[in-house]
């Protein structure tokens, strides 16, 4: 059971998952509440809508298994590696992890209602202009100042990761996953599963530093004797799991990308492996798209190129596709930042505001609409809500490895001070260079340079 959710709040967020993967849940919203001081009415009426077929006229196919995966998307990326020099590609590979530190660094004081979701009336977005407009800081171009004329309204958070602090990249799950997925990696390559996935959590991973479908997972695991592997995986990823399609997933696969500069659908496959394990639908096309999208940010200069590269990896039939297709116009149409905040919220705020969907879409027009520029690239991505940190973080790591460390903007790299907090032991502190250092010779050996 989680530790932070009733059973009553878990049945609720899973008659809304089942809702979006196309299940036909009429009248079970009155019977929840009928049961909600019942849990074994609602753990029956939990496993009830977790048996509900899709509906016949639901215009997608969204399939779990890779291999229907791989044949339902476009496949028309597969890449041929880094053709440039070590040199070049350790710039690439340290600018990669700067640009995502920075990103996720710039994201955490808002990471938090109202600014998240909003409230009163607002979007997340008029949230943080508001803070920042009490700052004198709008537009966003730095990091977060502390102080605001908007104080006795909002409080922000993260003292470490705001301009007046912020020396090092203070510990984050979007850096944690990074980080363990470099460990994953420097043992197993690209040849792991979901297993080795789990192992590697147990081993390196406090439960109380995962959420949602991560924690779940994670206790799943650990309470599960069956032994067949199939129903096992099932088991973990889907029992009183309704946030299987939240954006956990796509937040703990860019070391994948890096490890596979240059070949996206390799990372994609990587990417999958790991998602799988808490992830189901589009939850694992998150993480494919987002690892597919920045190993071709190692070879490509456009982020459109870079992100059709992660299209490609995805079923053209899933709700993410459809919604990225719609996010690239909104990028490249929106006139301003507060053009392209409307619009997305205008399109994708049905979503919860950690949904794989709605976040995948701002970072992807965040990339297009930034023209290739860092900073316009992450400060569209915070600044208009949802998911601030790893939103930030992954439109970081796009840049980062297109443009590397030598051509990132001192104002976002300096106050790192290449140090990052993972919270995990022998990272905690490490240089971020050392963490690029290792990252190249996993690719180099993985690619036999």
């Amino acid at each position: 059971m989680p530790l932070w959710e009733s059973v009553y709040d878990l049945v609720k967020n899973e008659l809304i998952e089942r809702r979006e993967e196309g299940c036909d849940v009429s009248g079970f919203s009155e019977r929840i509440e009928a049961s909600r001081e019942c849990k074994e009415d609602l753990l029956a009426l939990y496993r009830e809508m977790s048996a509900l077929p899709v509906r016949p006229d639901y215009p997608y196919e969204e399939p779990d298994d890779l291999r229907e995966i791989l044949c339902k998307a476009s496949g028309t990326v597969r890449g041929s590696g880094f053709r440039g020099s070590e040199a070049d590609l350790y710039d690439k590979i340290y600018g990669a992890w700067l640009g995502r530190c920075a990103g996720c660094a710039l994201g955490k004081p808002v990471e938090a209602h109202p600014f998240v979701a909003g409230g009163d009336g607002k979007r997340g977005y008029e949230h943080i202009r508001a803070w920042l407009e009490g700052a004198n800081a709008y537009p966003l171009s730095d990091y977060f100042p502390s102080e605001s004329a908007a104080s006795d309204h909002y409080r922000i958070y993260c003292p470490d990761s705001q301009k007046a602090n912020i020396r090092f990249m203070e510990t984050d799950d979007d850096i944690r996953y990074l980080v363990l997925a470099l460990l994953l990696n420097e043992r197993k390559g690209n040849d792991f599963t979901p297993d080795d996935v789990r192992d590697n959590w147990l081993t390196h991973l406090p439960v109380y530093e995962t959420f949602t479908a991560e924690r779940i997972a994670y206790l799943n695991s650990m309470n599960c004797d069956l032994q067949d592997e199939d129903e096992r995986r099932a088991y973990v990823r889907n029992y009183l799991n309704p946030y299987r399609e939240w954006i956990g997933a796509q937040i703990r696969v860019d070391h994948y990308a890096y490890v596979n500069a240059g070949f996206p659908e390799t990372a994609a496959k990587a990417a999958f492996q790991d998602a799988s394990f808490s992830h189901t639908k589009n939850g694992v096309y998150g993480a494919m798209f987002v690892s597919a999208m920045i190993a071709a940010a190692f070879t490509e200069r456009d982020p459109e190129t870079c992100i059709r590269a992660g299209l490609s990896a995805i079923p053209v039939s899933s709700r993410l596709h459809e919604a990225l297709e719609k996010a690239i116009v909104i990028g490249k149409e929106s006139a301003s930042q507060e053009e392209l905040f409307h619009r997305l919220w205008d399109e994708f705020s049905c979503y919860q505001w950690v949904h794989t969907i709605n976040n995948a879409a701002a970072v992807a027009a965040a990339l297009v609409f930034s023209g290739g520029d860092f900073e316009t690239a992450i400060t569209a991505a915070v600044a208009n809500g949802w998911d601030t940190d790893c939103n930030g973080a992954t439109v970081g790591s796009v840049l980062g490895a297109i443009l590397g460390a030598r051509n990132l903007p001192e104002k976002w790299i300096s106050p790192l001070h290449d140090t990052l907090y993972s919270a995990i032991p022998g990272f905690h502190p490490i240089s971020i260079s050392d963490c690029a250092k290792r990252t190249l010779n996993v690719y180099n050996k993985l690619h036999n340079v």
